[in-house]
């Protein structure tokens, strides 16, 4: 005879079960193991969603293997405004993503082409656009001029980043002034938008690519589909602000999943630049 069991003689909880094994699909619900969804390139296997890829997975699945080098890695944020808890705020976001600001820029070989590649992560502070993250990108695309490489800007964002005024919006002008004579040296520039692709970055180096790329279903836009409805009292059509939206309408070039992205970025750089493939 078996004793029934009791709250009391289960034992201790364990404390130490491990946090972040499981995700729920935005999209669909579905509970997906994380093992499975870092396997499908963090695409739920269920419903097709896009949930946010870290840059450094990003990196690695672009480029060819052991030739990032990342740039300007000494570039840190300040309070030039004197923002109330900002400084505390991206010290968090610091400590919580590893990473220094949600720009991550690099040299690299991507199928043996010279590139300088930008990647924004939307997990720190929404990749909103500060001073760092202008420079970072700038200073990118400066060297990809000087050196003769492609330039490649991978971008998710907020928008600008409020705490830093106007000298966070001077960061459009400065980025599309780079790109601007990176275009005029007869070098390719490829932006690829990913979700979401909102505010200044679309108004800026996102949307001036020689050639755009979406990823599927990824929301594009300046200003929100509330703020727009609101602004212009009219109902908006479906999908409006989507990529394949912006794909029908010539916003994008082309549709691209994660799967095929490097395949695709090969593709274009063999006939923008084959004299500088390796």
């Amino acid at each position: 005879m078996f004793p029934k069991r009791t709250l009391d003689n289960l034992g201790e909880k364990k404390k130490d079960m491990p946090e972040g094994l499981w995700h729920k699909c935005p999209s669909c619900g579905d509970v997906i193991h994380e093992l499975e969804l870092n396997a499908n390139l963090r695409v739920c296997p269920q419903c097709d969603h896009y949930n946010i890829l870290p840059s450094g997975e990003r990196i690695q699945l672009l480029t060819d293997e052991n030739t990032f080098d990342e740039l300007d890695t000494d570039l840190r944020t300040v309070n030039p405004l004197g923002f109330n808890d900002y400084t505390d705020k991206v010290a968090k976001y610091v400590k919580k993503t590893g990473l220094q600001d949600p720009v991550v820029t690099g040299r690299c070989t991507i199928g043996g082409h010279p590139t300088a590649l930008g990647v924004m992560d939307f997990r720190f502070l929404g990749a909103s656009m500060g001073s760092v993250a202008g420079e970072k990108l700038t200073r990118a695309i400066e060297c990809a001029t000087q050196e003769k490489r492609a330039a490649i800007i991978f971008s998710a964002s907020g928008g600008a980043r409020m705490h830093e005024g106007i000298l966070s919006l001077m960061q459009m002008a400065k980025t599309c002034g780079a790109l601007a004579r990176h275009s005029e040296a007869g070098l390719p520039y490829i932006s690829v938008l990913t979700h979401p692709t909102t505010g200044g970055v679309t108004a800026s180096f996102a949307t001036v690519g020689d050639v755009i790329l979406a990823e599927p279903k990824c929301m594009i836009g300046f200003a929100g589909p509330r703020v727009v409805k609101e602004t212009t009292h009219q109902d908006l059509p479906p999908g409006f602000q989507t990529a394949e939206f912006m794909l029908e309408h010539g916003l994008v070039d082309r549709i691209v999943t994660r799967t095929d992205m490097r395949r695709e970025i090969i593709r274009l750089l063999g006939f923008m630049m084959p004299a500088l493939a390796a």
